[in-house]
């Protein structure tokens, strides 16, 4: 096909298959100013081109590496290719979100990690240090926003 053809028409259902996703998730684009709506032609259905295709795999391709669909629609402002600095910027600034995402999970894994040791120690008619914690909030940037008392100890000595 020649540069200057236009691109093969398709239906929503068509471009959703092709893009790998549903229809309910491109009209969820359009909602959201992401992606075109097209014209309806009179008594017609909307068509939509190969770029659409391109857009939503773009879109969803930027939601696996993290960004929001506000983030998305700032790195589709800079899609010509010719802002490669910002993109960049905008690439580094999630990266150390994902680095402090990184940090809190392993901080939520050696929290789970000692209630579940906790848990191996019971004696007898003792509370569950699992739950007895999770009660009370964890300590640790985990507790829920509002209960920042001072750590308590459990039945076992280890403070959460």
């Amino acid at each position: 096909m020649p540069d200057d053809a236009p691109s093969p028409a398709m239906s929503i259902g068509t471009l959703a298959r092709q893009a790998g996703v549903n229809v309910e998730t491109i009209r969820f684009y359009q909602r959201r100013g992401l992606l075109a709506q097209p014209p309806r032609p009179y008594g017609g259905i909307r068509r939509y081109q190969t770029s659409d295709e391109e857009r939503v795999t773009f879109i969803k391709s930027a939601q696996r590496l993290g960004f929001s669909l506000d983030e998305i629609r700032g790195l589709l402002r800079l899609e010509d290719g010719t802002h490669c600095q910002e993109a960049r910027e905008l690439a580094a600034a999630k990266l150390d979100l994902v680095h402090a995402r990184l940090r809190d999970l392993r901080s939520m894994e050696r929290a789970l990690r000692r209630l579940i040791r906790e848990c191996g120690t019971g004696r007898g008619r003792m509370q569950c240090p699992l739950i007895a914690s999770l009660r009370r909030g964890l300590r640790g940037g985990h507790a829920p926003r509002g209960n920042r008392r001072r750590p308590e100890r459990t039945q076992a000595g280890v403070d959460v």
